[in-house]
């Protein structure tokens, strides 16, 4: 059974050794279809340019070659990367310095705890232990970018409903179309406000619909809220009664879905917050019965 786990470990190694020194080459269709794509509009980027690396990026870089033949990132995950603003190569060369961390980390913590203790328990503990946290440190990363990617999105949608409450009251007070919608936007800081200003201006010096570049940012930020908004409007017409009244309503649509979801998030913290005391209930119980119960035991 050693041998082979062992075996299994060396050729698993060999496997990634000889895909990080031949990296998979793209198909001839996919090179083919890149080289007739049209040139698409330049579009600025969602996040502030990363500045600076951390000690993870530094010295994860020799596994990203490795990361990339294996098919990483996902398409859901460059999503994610592209909106909170952190490069493919970072974040593989992030997940390489953790998962080696989480490889090299456990174990050495158990052998110092041997020699401390005077003991020892094989080498199995120090595998394993090695292996889970080395899955766990990989894992971490994705889960940071997605929870960072969820929490951008939420104030996409948060921006949006503001901005929509505001250009229907711009509108109410009689302002135009493309008054309303640039007063709205002047107003909010952040920066999801900041994409939406950044798409208003670019429909401005473009020459296209304000809509059609709403929908876009909608697409590339993964909020389908905003290419709901631009099929509204774009069902109602152009005139001014028919979408302020679209638009009114679809604020009232997204003002109703965030109460919904903050009571739903209210509910969630009360559970979350029984728990402690539950936890706390059964330990004192088995602070109280414990010795009851071992003298019963010791009696039979």
């Amino acid at each position: 059974m050693i041998t082979m786990v062992l075996g299994a470990l060396f050729g698993s190694g060999l496997l990634a050794i000889v895909l990080g020194l031949r990296p998979s080459r793209p198909p001839l269709a996919t090179a083919l279809a890149a080289l007739h794509r049209p040139a698409s509009r330049p579009r600025e980027a969602l996040a502030q340019p990363e500045t600076a690396h951390g000690w993870a990026a530094r010295w994860g870089r020799r596994g990203v070659p490795l990361l990339r033949a294996a098919g990483l990132p996902t398409a859901a995950l460059r999503a994610d990367l592209d909106l909170v603003g952190i490069g493919v190569e970072r974040h593989l060369a992030e997940k390489t310095a953790s998962a080696t961390a989480g490889l090299i980390t456990p174990p050495a913590l158990i052998v110092v705890a041997e020699v401390a203790a005077g003991t020892g328990l094989g080498w199995w503990t120090p595998t394993w232990t090695a292996l889970a946290g080395a899955a766990v440190m990989f894992c971490a990363p994705d889960l940071a970018v997605r929870a960072q990617a969820t929490r951008r999105r939420a104030e996409m949608r948060h921006a949006l409903a503001v901005f929509l409450d505001l250009v229907v009251i711009a509108l109410a007070g009689g302002a135009g179309v493309e008054q309303a919608l640039g007063d709205a936007a002047a107003a909010p800081q952040g920066w999801a406000a900041s994409c939406i200003r950044r798409a208003l201006a670019t429909a401005q010096l473009a020459r296209t619909s304000v809509w059609d570049e709403l929908a876009a940012l909608g697409e590339q930020t993964g909020v389908p809220e905003l290419v709901e908004l631009a099929a509204t409007v774009g069902l109602a017409g152009a005139e001014g009664a028919k979408i302020r009244h679209s638009l009114q309503t679809k604020a009232a649509a997204m003002r109703g879905r965030r109460l919904a979801e903050a009571d739903g998030a209210a509910q969630s913290a009360t559970e979350r917050m029984s728990l402690p005391v539950v936890l706390l209930f059964a330990a004192f119980l088995l602070f109280i019965g414990y010795p009851a119960m071992a003298h019963v035991l010791i009696g039979l």
